[in-house]
C-alpha cells in the first residue's frame, strides 16, 4: 500500500444550474469581472438572487446549486476606482445580464464514475472544479490551475530581478474511487516588487548605473518588461498604474513631446521638474512607454515600481532554474507533510462555496494498492562470453562487463573551449579512449589532428575550421570521415546549444560534450558513462534485454516483427513568437532486440502540438506525379531495409499530449499512420498500440511508512518499478502510473501512461478499444 496526493471528494445530490454572464463595458481582466460580480452579490444577493451564492469562472459562466428566481435579468452596479484621489474618485457603471444556459444533474457523473457510462460529463466536473477554485481565486495569485502567495513561505531570490513564490496546484479529477481532488505543492517565478531601476540593475548585472544602456541591453529590457504593470511613485497623494508596452529608442534627456494643445514641447526631464518638482537622475536612460504608439505615455524608470504578484512567464536561464529547484526540492516525507499542511490550511470544510454546493473534501491522502514490477535482465559481454546482469533498485554498473556490440571509430578529434591546460585535455582524451576500448569499442588511440584549444567567443569558427582541416586529412588518406568530435565546454554555461546546432545540423559531425569540472578530474564511473554514450553514437549497442534471446522472447514485441516509435513536439519558450515548434520521431531499427533507433526532426507551425509531417503527399514539379513522404513512411522503409521484414505490429509512444488534446492528436496522427502504411503496399494495415505518456502531471506517490528500507530506495522514494493501476486511475480508460527509475533528489515523478489499442482498417476509419 502506498499513498497518493489525491483527496476523495463527496458531492450532495444537488441540481446544478449554468447561467451565461455578459458584462458591459466588457473587461478582459478576470479580477475586474470578479469585483463586478461580487458587488452584484453584495447589493442584490438576498433579494434578486434568492439568497444563492453563485460560483463564477471570471469570464462568461455562473453556476448555482438550485435555480435563481428568474431565467433572464439585467442588473446595474457601480464600482469605485481606488487609485484615484479622494476628491476625484472615479465611479464606473456596469450592466450585467444573467441568462439561463442549462441545467446539470449529478446522475450522469455518478454513472460515469461507476463505469456504467463511457462519455465523461465534462461540464459537471467543470462546475464542481470552479466551485472549489472560487475562494482561492479571491485570496491568491492564480496561474493556470495553481495558486501562489507570499503567505505560503519565504519568497526566495533566484537572481536577475526575480523571486520564487510557493503555492499549490489543485485539480478535480474523475477516478475509480470517485471524484478526487489532486493537490500538490508548486513554485514559480515572479517579478520582484522593486523599482524598475533596481530591476534593470539586477537583470543586466550592472555595476555602474550612470552609464547609458546600449542597444543590446535596451532590447533585453524591452523584451523582459513588455506587458508588466508598474505603479508611479512621483506623486505622494496619488498612485497610478500602467502596463508597459515598450521602451523609447532615445534617452529621456533627448525625448521631446507636446505638452498642450498650443504645441508647447519639452523634454521628459523638464516636464517632471516643472509639473511635479521631481528631479530625475538617470537622464541618459530611456523611458518606459505605455499606451499606444499614437498616444504614448512616457514613464521614467526611477519613477516606477513593479506591481507585486506578477508572474515571470518567459524562459528562465540555467542559474535561475537551479536556484528555483534548490529552493523547492523536497524529499518525499517533507513533500507529503507540506501537502498535508496545505490541505489543512485551505480549510475545505469551512469553505462557504463548498458548503453551498454540498461538496466535502477528505483531509487524508488516498491509500492505494501498488505492485513492484521485477526489473528486466540485461545481457552484456564478459571476457568474450555473454553475461546477464540484474539491476538492483533501478541501478547497475559496468564493472567487469563489456558492451554487447562495440562501435568502431577510426577518425576522431578534440577541441577545448575551457581554461584547462593542454596537458590536462590530452590526459583526459587518453583516459577516455582507453576506457572506450576497455569496455568493448575499437577506437584509434590518436586523433586525426592535434587537440585544439580556443576561446568561448570563437566557437563557430573553431568548429568549422576543425571540420575543414580533418576533412582534408581524411580525404588524403582515403579513410572515410570524421566520426566523433570530443568537445570540452567552456566554464560559463550557455554554449551547449550552439555547439550542437553547428555540429549536428550544419557540419554533420557526431559530437560528445564534456564539462571541464568533470574532464579535469575524471573518475572511472564518469569515463564509463561517457563511453556508453559514445558507443551508441558510433552505432554500437551497450546492452540488450535478456528476454530478446530466450525462447519466449519479449512479451508482445517478439511475437511478430514489431516497430516501436517515439514522438514528441518541443515548443519555443513564451515570448519567442516567431520561432517554430520542432517535432521529433524515433523508431527502432532492429528486431527482436529493440536497441537501435533512428531519429528524424521536422519544423512545424508555432506551438502546434499535432505532428504535421508524419505523412505527406506532394507533387513532383518535373514529372507531375504524386509523391508520398513523411517521417513515418521513411522510418518504416528504413526498418524493412535493416531487418528484411515489414513491421506486423506498431507501438507508437507519444509524449507531451495534455488530456484536452487526446482525441484531437489521436485521430489526426492515427490517420497519418494509416495513410503512411497504405502508401507502402496495398492492404498493408498493421495493428497499432497508441501510447500517450505524460510526465507533466501532479500525481505523487509516497510510501505508506517513511523510512522502511525494504519499501524505499536510498532517497526515501518508492521503489523503481512501482506501478499503480487502481483507485486513482481513470474510471473507464486503460491507464496506470509507473515509477520507472530510482530517485536521486527530491520526490520522484511517476509517468502516467494511457493505452489506446487499435486496428487500422480501410476507410471509413474505425477505432476499437
Amino acid at each position: 500500500m502506498i499513498r497518493a496526493n489525491h483527496f476523495l471528494v463527496n458531492v450532495a445530490d444537488n441540481n446544478l444550474f449554468h447561467y451565461d454572464v455578459s458584462i458591459n463595458p466588457e473587461s478582459k481582466s478576470r479580477q475586474t469581472n470578479r469585483e463586478v460580480l461580487s458587488e452584484l452579490i453584495k447589493v442584490h444577493g438576498k433579494t434578486s438572487l434568492g439568497g444563492k451564492l453563485p460560483a463564477y469562472d471570471g469570464r462568461k459562466s455562473l453556476y448555482t446549486a438550485g435555480s435563481l428566481p428568474f431565467e433572464s435579468e439585467e442588473f446595474t452596479v457601480t464600482l469605485v476606482d481606488p487609485e484615484k484621489k479622494d476628491k476625484e474618485r472615479a465611479e464606473r457603471e456596469y450592466k450585467i445580464t444573467i441568462r439561463i444556459a442549462g441545467r446539470t444533474d449529478l446522475y450522469h457523473l455518478q454513472q460515469f464514475l461507476c463505469g456504467r457510462q463511457r462519455d465523461m460529463p465534462q461540464e459537471t466536473i467543470q462546475v464542481l472544479d470552479v466551485v472549489l477554485r472560487e475562494s482561492p481565486s479571491w485570496n491568491y495569485v492564480t496561474v493556470s490551475r495553481s495558486f501562489f502567495s507570499t503567505t505560503f513561505g519565504h519568497r526566495g531570490d533566484i537572481g536577475e530581478g526575480l523571486e520564487c513564490w510557493r503555492g499549490y496546484y489543485q485539480s478535480l479529477r474523475p477516478t475509480q474511487m470517485g471524484l478526487s481532488l489532486n493537490i500538490d505543492i508548486s513554485a514559480t517565478s515572479f517579478f520582484k516588487p522593486v523599482t524598475v531601476i533596481q530591476f534593470v540593475q539586477e537583470f543586466l548585472s550592472l555595476r555602474d548605473v550612470s552609464r547609458p544602456l546600449n542597444d543590446r541591453d535596451r532590447v533585453k529590457i524591452k523584451k523582459a518588461l513588455r506587458g508588466v504593470r508598474v505603479e508611479t511613485n512621483h506623486q505622494q497623494d496619488q498612485i497610478r498604474r500602467y502596463k508597459i508596452t515598450g521602451l523609447t529608442p532615445i534617452p529621456m534627456s533627448q525625448l521631446i513631446f507636446p505638452v498642450d494643445d498650443r504645441g508647447t514641447r519639452m523634454t521628459v526631464v523638464q516636464y517632471f521638474m516643472d509639473r511635479y518638482n521631481y528631479r530625475l537622475e538617470h537622464t541618459n536612460w530611456p523611458c518606459l512607454q505605455s499606451g499606444s504608439d499614437s498616444r504614448p505615455v512616457y514613464l521614467p524608470m526611477e519613477a516606477c515600481k513593479i506591481v507585486e504578484g506578477q508572474r515571470y512567464s518567459k524562459k528562465l536561464n540555467d542559474k535561475q532554474v537551479t536556484n528555483i529547484l534548490r529552493a523547492t526540492c523536497q524529499r518525499p516525507q517533507q513533500r507529503e507533510q507540506s501537502i498535508r499542511e496545505m490541505v489543512l490550511h485551505n480549510k475545505y470544510a469551512e469553505d462557504k462555496f463548498a458548503q453551498e454546493f454540498g461538496i466535502k473534501v477528505c483531509s487524508d491522502l488516498a491509500l492505494v494498492p501498488a505492485r513492484v514490477l521485477p526489473p528486466p535482465m540485461l545481457r552484456y559481454h564478459d571476457s568474450g562470453r555473454e553475461k546477464t546482469c540484474a539491476p538492483s533498485v533501478g541501478q547497475w554498473n559496468m564493472i567487469n562487463k563489456k558492451m554487447i556490440n562495440g562501435g568502431v571509430i577510426d577518425n576522431w578529434a578534440c577541441v577545448s573551449f575551457s581554461r584547462m591546460r593542454p596537458e590536462e585535455v590530452y590526459r583526459f582524451c587518453c583516459d577516455l579512449i582507453q576506457m572506450c576500448n576497455a569496455t568493448g569499442m575499437s577506437v584509434c588511440p590518436r586523433p586525426v589532428i592535434d587537440i585544439r584549444s580556443a576561446t568561448p567567443n570563437n566557437i563557430e569558427n573553431t568548429l568549422r575550421d576543425v571540420h575543414r582541416r580533418t576533412d582534408e586529412i581524411i580525404k588524403k588518406q582515403g579513410n572515410g570521415q570524421l566520426q566523433l568530435l570530443v568537445v570540452i565546454l567552456p566554464e560559463v554555461t550557455g554554449s551547449y546549444g550552439k555547439i550542437k546546432r553547428v555540429c549536428e545540423t550544419d557540419l554533420g559531425i557526431v559530437s560528445q560534450c564534456c564539462l571541464p569540472r568533470h574532464a579535469s578530474r575524471p573518475n572511472k564511473q564518469y569515463l564509463e558513462n561517457v563511453a556508453l554514450k559514445i558507443n551508441v553514437k558510433a552505432g554500437g549497442r551497450n546492452t540488450v534485454l535478456e528476454r530478446a534471446f530466450v525462447r519466449n522472447g519479449i512479451p508482445f514485441v517478439s511475437e511478430v516483427p514489431t516497430i516501436i516509435f517515439g514522438a514528441d513536439v518541443t515548443h519555443p519558450p513564451p515570448g519567442e513568437d516567431s520561432a517554430s515548434s520542432i517535432a521529433a520521431v524515433v523508431a527502432s531499427m532492429d528486431w527482436p532486440e529493440i536497441t537501435k533507433y533512428r531519429g528524424l526532426v521536422s519544423a512545424q507551425p508555432h506551438r502546434q502540438e499535432i505532428i504535421e509531417d508524419l505523412f505527406s503527399v506532394t507533387k513532383d514539379p518535373v514529372k507531375g506525379t504524386t509523391v508520398n513522404g513523411g517521417m513515418i513512411r521513411e522510418l518504416l522503409i528504413a526498418f524493412r531495409r535493416k531487418t528484411g521484414r515489414r513491421p506486423e505490429r506498431i507501438l507508437f509512444y507519444r509524449d507531451g499530449v495534455s488530456e484536452g488534446q487526446f482525441s484531437h492528436v489521436l485521430l489526426h496522427e492515427m490517420d497519418a499512420l494509416r495513410k503512411a502504411c497504405a502508401s507502402l503496399e496495398e492492404g498493408y494495415l498493421p495493428p497499432v498500440t497508441f501510447v500517450v505518456v505524460q510526465k507533466r502531471h501532479h500525481t505523487r506517490l509516497f510510501p505508506e511508512v517513511h523510512g522502511k528500507r525494504e519499501m524505499t530506495d536510498k532517497s526515501g522514494n518508492i521503489l523503481p518499478g512501482t506501478v499503480v493501476d487502481l483507485m486513482i486511475c481513470h474510471p473507464t480508460e486503460f491507464d496506470f502510473y509507473l515509477c520507472s527509475h530510482a530517485g536521486i533528489q527530491g520526490t520522484s515523478r511517476p509517468t502516467h501512461t494511457m493505452f489506446f489499442m487499435m486496428r487500422i482498417i480501410s476507410q471509413p476509419m474505425l477505432f476499437s478499444h
